[in-house]
């Protein structure tokens, strides 16, 4: 990632004592057909907490997900968000203490990467004085200048339902409110796959027919999303990427295909392997639930679920807790 970094001499270095504490949710991206460009927020939340140091040192405490593998030092994601954001914001530390509580699990399609990045770029936001704070579009461009593509920062930043795009090198994205009888279920595996793996199974190019059905059942979903959740199951039919993905994360896509088999609109969350299904109603919500853990006890041997009902967040990343 390139920043535009001021000359040299001219960072600022933050005042020590500070200390912050950042809430971010997971997100589910592409929700079918909306491939690159819509994204979901869950309530399954990452928590950062940022202090800064007079000492010149890195202090890094790390729970949850990803505690026995992630790095502890200036090569973690976060160390090298906050330290990106800062430079473009003209500013520099003299030692941070970082408190990582992972709750999102790692390499299954639900932002885990994305709601690093986007903890660490507020936090450092947040950090700076006041007068030289940006906004959340500011936070979007440089998150999805990180990751690539807007659509699982987006709904970290914002919250509900964003829908998001790219004109050349600017980002940008806008959010619709979810209609409250949509309820998000996911069944995520305990396999991992990586975004870069199951993009490299993507074809360079599509069909226009394909194309059309894709973007007439991205249109629906929408719909579907915001107002009439009668319609998720042929809002969520995908003609780009899943089947393409599926060779990948066999045990997901029979899964899926179960579940839509069933009348559930059953999804790849992100690049996978976690399956979302978007439920109408808490009644539906259960029946989707009970279905995956039958489903799994007969059809994919060797492969353990976790199954969560969660709620589609509305706020996005918050600081809940400044000291200076």
């Amino acid at each position: 990632m390139e920043t535009t970094q001021p000359a040299a001499g001219e960072f600022t270095t933050l005042a020590a004592g500070q200390q912050l504490t950042v809430r971010v949710p997971g997100t589910s991206a592409n929700l079918g057909p909306g491939y690159d460009s819509l994204g979901l927020a869950l309530s399954i939340y990452d928590t950062l907490t940022v202090e800064t140091l007079d000492t010149g040192e890195l202090e890094f405490e790390l729970s949850g997900e990803g505690a026995e593998t992630l790095p502890r030092d200036a090569s973690h994601l976060v160390v090298r968000a906050i330290n990106a954001a800062l430079e473009r914001l003209g500013f520099r530390h003299n030692g941070l203490k970082i408190t990582a509580d992972n709750v999102n699990p790692h390499g299954r399609g639900l932002g885990s990467s994305a709601s690093a990045v986007v903890a660490a770029v507020t936090a450092a936001n947040a950090l700076v004085p006041e007068d030289a704070r940006q906004g959340r579009e500011w936070i979007l461009q440089l998150t999805s200048e990180m990751e690539g593509h807007p659509d699982n920062v987006a709904p970290a930043i914002f919250g509900g339902l964003a829908l998001s795009w790219q004109d050349s090198e600017q980002y940008s994205s806008t959010r619709a409110d979810v209609d409250p009888r949509v309820v998000p279920v996911v069944a995520v595996p305990d396999y991992e796959l990586s975004t870069e793996t199951a993009r490299g199974l993507l074809p360079a190019s599509v069909g226009h027919h394909a194309a059309a059905m894709n973007s007439g059942r991205a249109a629906l979903l929408i719909h579907a999303l915001t107002k009439a959740p009668e319609f998720l199951l042929p809002g969520t039919e995908d003609y780009l990427h899943q089947s393409y993905r599926a060779e990948a994360m066999q045990p997901s896509a029979a899964l899926i295909a179960a579940l839509r088999a069933d009348g559930h609109a059953a999804v790849v969350s992100g690049a996978g392997p976690t399956v979302l299904a978007l439920a109408n109603g808490e009644e539906e919500a259960a029946l989707v639930a009970a279905r995956i853990s039958a489903f799994a006890e007969g059809n994919t041997p060797g492969v353990s679920w976790r199954v969560m009902t969660l709620a589609v967040d509305v706020e996005g990343a918050r600081v809940e807790l400044h000291r200076r």
